[in-house]
């Protein structure tokens, strides 16, 4: 150390031309291409060791950004799930204010599985005997009706769907004669319903009869073949467009469902239907 103080100091001391400034010339000379050399070589080292460092850093911030994506997708899914069962209780919430399903003491469940076939005939709940469910309520989903109950346990219930061939409903057409039958399902059409046992009307008075687009809604009576288990008023779908023969010749229409019977995940059971003692106008 002391040596280095005193050529520091010597060196400080000294006009440009002293020894020791001639000497670092010399070395700086010396070891110039030396250190050019050594830079010229090492670069690729550097570049590979950057190349590294930008690699472990890039594959570190994507484990990050994958982490991040998978927290945003699931809490999309969330509000996405939010979203449609608030979409279906708004919709459950009007059909309660338009018929005033309080009054049957509506029980809310959620739908748990899924008859696994195309129609989708059943699906099964999360509420039974236990939350006051009983065999053949009436279940409303989403926009209408859409089937009863047909197995219960203490825990959980089987819902029959309006598609079902064991289900049968007597309805009314809201038209000017209030024309009154009984639905079933319709024969390899899941999507479909048919309203059987109609009057058909006088040709002179077509124009008063079942039309296009008329809501078709439960009727709350019993016929001479039907136990009717729905009270009145419940909607069930709307007319589609059909062939006049078919109603003069069959007494039948064709009816869309109004709930959509696939994609419902909220019911409601009402499990105090009230029907009424009425007859269908059977012919």
């Amino acid at each position: 150390m002391a040596v280095s103080l005193i050529l520091l100091t010597a060196y400080f001391g000294e006009t440009p031309t002293s020894p020791l400034h001639s000497v670092q010339r010399g070395v700086v000379e010396v070891l110039s291409p030396v250190e050019h050399g050594a830079n010229t070589v090492l670069a690729p080292v550097r570049s590979a060791a950057s190349w590294v460092s930008d690699t472990l850093h890039a594959k570190s911030q994507v484990k990050q950004l994958q982490t991040r994506v998978q927290q945003l997708t699931a809490q999309l899914a969330q509000a996405k799930g939010a979203q449609l069962e608030n979409q279906q209780l708004s919709r459950l919430v009007h059909l309660d204010n338009s018929i005033g399903v309080q009054a049957y003491h509506p029980v809310t469940a959620q739908v748990i599985a899924r008859d696994p076939t195309l129609w989708y005939q059943t699906v099964e709940v999360d509420k039974g005997s236990d939350d006051g469910v009983h065999l053949h309520d009436p279940v409303i989903a989403d926009r209408g009706l859409v089937g009863e109950v047909s197995e219960v346990s203490a825990t959980a219930s089987i819902v029959s769907l309006i598609t079902d061939h064991t289900v049968a409903v007597t309805a009314r057409v809201t038209d000017a004669n209030g024309d009154t039958g009984e639905l079933i399902p319709a024969v390899g059409n899941p999507n479909q319903l048919v309203l059987q046992y109609l009057q058909p009307p006088n040709p002179g008075q077509i124009q008063n009869g079942p039309q296009a687009g008329q809501l078709v809604v439960t009727a709350g009576f019993r016929s001479n073949t039907l136990e009717s288990y729905f009270p009145a008023n419940i909607p069930i779908g709307w007319v589609t467009q059909f062939n006049e023969d078919q109603l003069f010749n069959d007494g039948q229409i064709t009816v869309t469902p109004a709930a959509d019977l696939r994609h419902f995940d909220t019911v409601q059971i009402l499990t105090a239907p009230q029907p009424g003692i009425e007859r269908a106008q059977l012919p």
